[in-house]
């Protein structure tokens, strides 16, 4: 759906199946490809994301040796992220070390985030409370629980939801290279 909406969105500003990007010539012609986080790490970065995420370093590395080559030819769905970077995120069935999350790229810029939800409460739950482990304390209490959440998520159907970033769709075909030149409103401004 992302990439037909994109696909759309350019033929009806005429740019049809290429776009030019900070002065390169991006192919837009579909199926776009596709790369798991773990061959992402392979190909680009000096560690595995399993040594990455040990060292506290997966965000590091991912911004900045990974996401800077991704979609430098044309868009690149980035897939498969580690379970543990999916907090709200439904774990593959086949596969529970990742969860069922992508991210889309062009040209190194990150235009949408998307995963399936998790919608089992005891997992969520003990999510929860792992992160809340992790963070320790706020005033010297414990987070509480978002009890109102987890008692909705068993009502809740299969779902998913994609974050797809406007002002950064903008950016893309107005080939602007900061988001403080396509928005009315900086957060600076404010």
């Amino acid at each position: 759906d992302c990439e037909s909406l994109i696909l759309d969105v350019a033929a009806d500003l005429g740019f049809g199946k290429t776009i030019s990007r900070q002065d390169r010539t991006l192919r837009l012609e579909p199926p776009w490809k596709r790369i798991t986080v773990r061959e992402a790490f392979t190909r680009y970065a000096t560690m595995t994301e399993t040594e990455a995420l040990r060292m506290d370093r997966f965000d590091e590395i991912l911004s900045c040796n990974i996401e800077p080559r991704l979609g430098v030819e044309g868009p690149v769905f980035l897939y498969e992220y580690p379970a543990e970077l999916g907090s709200l995120a439904r774990v593959k069935a086949d596969d529970p070390g990742v969860a069922e999350r992508f991210e889309l790229y062009v040209a190194g810029l990150e235009l949408a985030n998307a995963f399936s939800e998790l919608t089992d409460m005891n997992e969520q739950r003990r999510r929860f409370e792992q992160a809340a482990r992790k963070c320790g304390f706020r005033d010297g209490l414990p987070y509480p629980m978002p009890e109102p959440f987890l008692s909705a998520l068993p009502q809740m159907p299969p779902s998913a939801g994609i974050a797809l970033g406007l002002d950064r769709l903008v950016m893309l075909f107005a080939d602007k290279s900061r988001i403080e030149e396509v928005v009315a409103f900086p957060p600076e401004s404010l």
